[in-house]
């Protein structure tokens, strides 16, 4: 390998500021190979970020190619050519890209794999056209690296290898290559807007610039391709952590012939999916959505660490984002990766969720629960608290250990400190599952109730009965005040319907003293536009959360709050498309297209969501009425090439804006938790009830068992919720995180009870004290600390209210 002598160097350092690109995509992709660690995605006609080493890092920002005739016009293939999208083959991850002259002059065919064995994007190019005209065109490629997840500070240059020149860019420990199986004829490096192979032919139509090296800066790599010597070529763009790994991996790509790469990359991933269930049958669209829905949940999980799995291989609005957008929606969200992999379960495929376990007990925190967000090594991106990403672990190794899957892990370590965080931190979350609200929410105690008496099953197996009557009967706390915390009384939304689920009871998770009254809180909403109202009574925002009380079996689906409840979010949240029916998150969300048509940039509207349609066709099903048109709806929401986005555009088309009803918008496309939902739906039709649902959640809160009326009614007071009052009649518990003895009385302090805490395998300790059914005088009580041997220095009081 030599450099070039001479080398000159691009002027206009350091370049335009660097942004990211559109999250809706058309394609994505990778080798189903661990030893290919690269994923590529395509919006437009073009291949735009490309992954590697690691699912969740992206490494460049677009690469395509310029076309002109040298004399009278320039174009570029995502915005002057009429594009085409599909996949080569059902199930495969692999696409044909057609791009056309709008005057029929000429077209570029395009099949973009990965080389399966190797970290290489292959993108076999194909000229046609008219004779004379194709005699006259000049070929570009033009790549914009953003190296290291980020635009700034990347630098390139022009190396000789064999006699074939390659273009590099490098920044620390990343290195790319671009090479073809024809000779570059020309070469350049420039800085992004300044000294670009783009700058340079949109000017007079002609390559004037030859730059060796740009050091850096924002910058991009052109290289001219005589279509003269070859019409039919394959283009490689491979990676490494050195320049000598990223330059030899593209030339032994480029030996092979494409069509056995092709070949391979195609046999690969049909053999990923021989196990996948024939749910296909369910389908509307001969399993079309299906097939690529089962693809693209596996290309989502990274190939050095196994079992981790992201939210989308996507930047939502990049084009509005630079370097400081880094983690976009390639980072792991445990509520989407289980939501992922508890699909490919429910499509009969078991490796991956035992991988996604697995993956979790090691990035579970000392405390027993999981970041809002990390990166795929662990470390956290956002530390938000959703208690709905705790609970959800221990429903997947439920599920596991349902379905005999479990082989040699044992998740009862993790499962039983995930509970003590549940219990300890319990009923109020920092976040919801939109992450954007603390309080009750009935979506996130609906997991966790679900949860809770899956952990108690594994106590019980463990013939740890005690500690599993206590898990047991602290989710029957938490239902049992599931209509008292997130029903309003109050609610005006709909004329007649005044008793109605809420998204959210506003509360602070600091105060241990919150107003549970669901009629009295405010409510902040976030992402709304400047200007705009941004606080709103909260009996008056609604979501459609309450319906995973249906799902996990804690609610019957004609219980008179969840009908009407459903009548208001229809009236307020439902858009009909026409495609299908579809709902908004929430009344005022403002995260999503603004009302302009541009990007969602701190502030906008939310938009409608696919995977609540997915959610009402689980409810439908669970009410015994027609599925089908929430299949139909949910695969008409998919582009042709099978990908389902985060967010549709839910107004009258804006042409201006490429924004039309019921398509896309520049969210994440695809959102890995909407391909999950719709895969579950399939399977939960097939079986004739919700996959999801769980037995013995259902036959404790929908039947009148005797396990449950010991706990109808039970109080609870710890220190992150400390009650005011308890009514009479009920076994008030006191709960604490250390062994304790409690010093109690019921008259005052006239007579003096002590008693020490009944301890559990999660390290939670309790007493209980029975409240009479004449019980006048408030319960006074204080804490002896049995370890540290001191007292609490503090008294409490209860009020005894009938």
């Amino acid at each position: 390998m030599k450099e070039l002598q001479n080398q000159r160097t691009a002027f206009g350092q350091p370049g335009l500021e660097p942004r990211w690109t559109q999250g809706n995509k058309d394609g994505v992709g990778t080798a189903y190979a661990i030893s290919s660690r690269i994923w590529f995605t395509l919006s437009n006609g073009i291949l735009n970020e490309v992954y590697y080493p690691t699912v969740d890092s992206p490494q460049i920002r677009n690469l395509q190619y310029l076309i002109t005739d040298g004399e009278s016009f320039f174009h570029e293939e995502k915005h002057h050519l009429h594009t085409k999208t599909e996949r080569i083959a059902p199930q495969v991850l692999g696409y044909r890209i057609t791009n056309s002259d709008p005057e029929g002059r000429y077209t570029i065919t395009k099949e973009i794999i990965t080389d399966s064995r190797d970290s290489c994007i292959l993108q076999h190019t194909r000229l046609t056209g008219n004779t004379q005209m194709l005699a006259m065109l000049r070929l570009y490629v033009l790549c914009a690296p953003q190296l290291g997840i980020g635009g700034w500070n990347d630098s390139a240059k022009v190396v000789d290898v064999a006699g074939v020149k390659i273009l590099t860019a490098h920044q620390d420990g990343n290195w790319l290559a671009m090479a073809a199986t024809v000779p570059f004829t020309r070469t350049s490096c420039g800085y992004l807007g300044k000294s670009d192979g783009w700058t340079d032919l949109a000017d007079n139509f002609q390559m004037d610039w030859e730059f060796h090296q740009a050091q850096g800066g924002n910058i991009a790599l052109t290289a001219e391709i005589d279509p003269s010597n070859s019409q039919d070529f394959t283009l490689g763009l491979a990676f490494g952590n050195r320049q000598h790994d990223a330059v030899t991996t593209v030339l032994l790509s480029l030996d092979i012939p494409f069509e056995q790469k092709r070949s391979r990359y195609i046999n690969q991933w049909k053999r990923a999916c021989e196990d996948r269930l024939l749910l296909e049958e369910i389908s509307s669209d001969g399993g079309n959505l299906y097939h690529s829905s089962f693809s693209v949940l596996l290309a989502h999980e990274d190939k050095i660490y196994p079992g981790a799995m992201i939210a989308s291989l996507s930047i939502p609005w990049g084009e509005a984002h630079g370097d400081s957008q880094q983690g976009g929606y390639h980072l792991v969200w445990p509520r989407d990766m289980v939501n992922s992999v508890t699909a490919l379960l429910a499509a009969g495929h078991t490796p991956t969720a035992l991988e996604a376990l697995i993956y979790l007990a090691a990035s579970q925190r000392e405390d027993g629960g999981f970041a809002q967000n990390f990166w795929i090594d662990g470390e956290p991106y956002w530390t938000g608290i959703q208690l709905d990403q705790v609970a959800f672990p221990i429903l997947l190794a439920w599920r596991l250990y349902q379905h005999n899957a479990l082989r040699q892990f044992d998740p009862y370590p993790m499962v039983m400190r995930a509970t003590k965080y549940l219990i300890n931190h319990d009923p109020a979350t920092q976040q919801e599952r939109w992450e954007e609200a603390s309080g009750y929410s009935p979506s996130t105690l609906a997991s966790n109730i679900a949860a809770l008496v899956c952990a108690a099953t594994f106590a019980r197996e463990r013939s740890d009965e005690s500690t599993a009557q206590f898990i047991e009967e602290y989710a029957d706390f938490l239902e049992s005040h599931l209509e008292a915390w997130t029903v309003t009384t109050e609610g005006t939304l709909v004329p007649g319907i005044n008793r109605h689920y809420i998204r959210i009871n506003p509360v602070d998770i600091h105060n241990p003293h919150p107003n549970e009254d669901p009629n009295q809180g405010t409510l902040t909403i976030t992402n709304r536009p400047p200007g705009c109202q941004w606080q709103f009574s909260a009996k008056e925002i609604v979501d459609a959360g309450f319906l995973e009380l249906v799902r996990y079996g804690i609610r019957q689906p004609d219980d008179p709050v969840i009908v009407d409840s459903l009548k208001v979010v229809d009236a307020v949240l439902k858009v009909d498309t026409p495609f299908g029916p579809c709902w908004h998150r929430y009344n005022h969300d403002g995260y999503g297209q603004r009302e302009d048509g541009g990007p969602f940039l701190n502030g906008g509207k939310g938009r409608a969501w696919p995977l609540l349609t997915g959610e009402r066709g689980h409810y439908e099903l669970a009410a015994e009425h027609d599925v089908q048109p929430y299949i139909q709806a949910m695969e008409a929401f998919a582009s042709d090439t099978g990908l389902l986005p985060e967010q549709i555009w839910d107004e009258p088309d804006r042409p201006d804006a490429h924004l039309y009803l019921g398509r896309p918008t520049g969210s994440a496309m695809p959102l890995a938790w909407a391909h999950a939902e719709y895969i579950m739906l399939l399977r939960s039709v097939r079986d004739g009830q919700v996959f999801e649902r769980i037995p013995k959640v259902a036959e404790r809160y929908q039947g009148d068992t005797d396990a449950r009326k010991s706990t109808e009614f039970l109080e609870i007071w710890k220190f992150n919720r400390q009650i005011r009052t308890v009514k009479r009649g009920y076994t008030l518990r006191i709960l604490a995180l250390a062994p304790f003895q409690l010093r109690w009385s019921t008259d005052d302090w006239q007579m003096v009870n002590d008693t020490d805490s009944t301890a559990t395998a999660i390290e939670i300790e309790f007493v209980d004290i029975p409240i009479a059914p004449n019980q006048q005088s408030p319960i006074h009580f204080t804490f002896f600390w049995t370890v540290p041997n001191h007292w609490e220095n503090r008294n409490y009081q209860i009020a005894v209210v009938g």
